[in-house]
């Protein structure tokens, strides 16, 4: 009995040829190494399909080509790696190649004075291409934190400074007396509002980086910010947290420029945009606010 051939129906011609941009898959899970961790990530992985004649490209040697990320972890280098095999498995059908993956970082971030620690994710997206031989490489990452609105601030302590007017007019002012008017509820009449706030990173590599500075650029928006999300928290970190709040009074104009001018500070950078996003208490709409460099 004659073995039949198994049809190939992407040979097939075309009544219409015409080139492609990106044809590929979207939503492949698969395990990632990442700062001696194993993350599970999703990757978008494509080629160009620049033969017009050809009906398709090879999508199973995109997607087995991808287990060179299960082994090593992960850096450019590989990356770079992995977008060549694309472009070698499509010789004389693609001339570019792309890569898109989404995972989360884990960090274990300690309190700001007790002695406690909780775990934090960092949601990451690593966009890379390999096109006519040059290799580009994206990080676009999230950091959340507090916002207190400094109008809000200076109106609660005009409020405050209204109270202190009626409670002590023409009466005698001691320190005892004044100490416990600033502890009291009757005191402190007004308190500013804050909100939690969403930082969003995108950063475009130099080609001569060797690894992906993805804690690096998480601890430099946190340091800038100076109002990280916490973990676990004792009152003595409430504390310090309501302290860090007060001394970084952020319209969301001023987060964006202090995120600005601290990755302008680093020669590994090429190029970002960023966008910020206060969760506004008062209003039912956000504030943002967008800023860039060489984007």
């Amino acid at each position: 009995m004659t073995a039949l051939t198994l049809p190939d129906i992407a040979t097939q011609a075309l009544h219409q040829p015409l080139p492609l941009n990106w044809v590929g898959m979207c939503g492949i899970a698969l395990p990632v190494s990442f700062n001696a961790q194993r993350l599970r990530a999703s990757a978008d992985a494509g080629v160009s399909l620049d033969d017009g004649e050809s009906r398709g490209i090879h999508m199973s040697r995109l997607y087995l080509a991808l287990e060179a990320l299960e082994q090593e972890e992960l850096c450019p280098a590989l990356i770079h790696q992995v977008l060549e095999q694309f472009l070698e498995s499509h010789s004389g059908l693609s001339d570019s190649a792309y890569l898109r993956l989404h995972f989360e970082v884990m960090l274990k971030q300690p309190a700001l004075v007790s002695p406690l620690a909780g775990w934090k994710a960092y949601p990451v997206e690593l966009t890379a291409r390999l096109e006519q031989g040059v290799f580009h490489v994206e990080l676009n990452l999230h950091v959340s934190y507090s916002s207190t609105c400094p109008c809000s601030a200076a109106l609660a302590r005009q409020l405050i400074q209204q109270q202190f007017l009626s409670d002590f007019a023409n009466q005698p002012l001691s320190h005892e007396a004044l100490l416990s008017w600033l502890g009291s509820a009757s005191g402190i009449v007004a308190t500013p509002h804050s909100q939690r706030s969403l930082a969003t990173l995108q950063v475009r590599l130099k080609q001569d980086v060797s690894a992906f500075p993805i804690v690096a650029l998480i601890d430099h928006a946190e340091g800038a910010l100076g109002t990280a999300v916490q973990t676990a928290v004792k009152r003595a970190d409430e504390q310090a947290f309501a302290l860090a709040n007060g001394q970084n009074l952020m319209f969301c104009e001023d987060a964006v420029r202090r995120l600005h001018v601290a990755l302008r500070r680093h020669a590994w950078i090429d190029g970002f945009s960023l966008q910020v996003e206060h969760a506004e208490s008062l209003h039912a709409h956000d504030a943002v606010a967008r800023s860039q460099w060489q984007w």
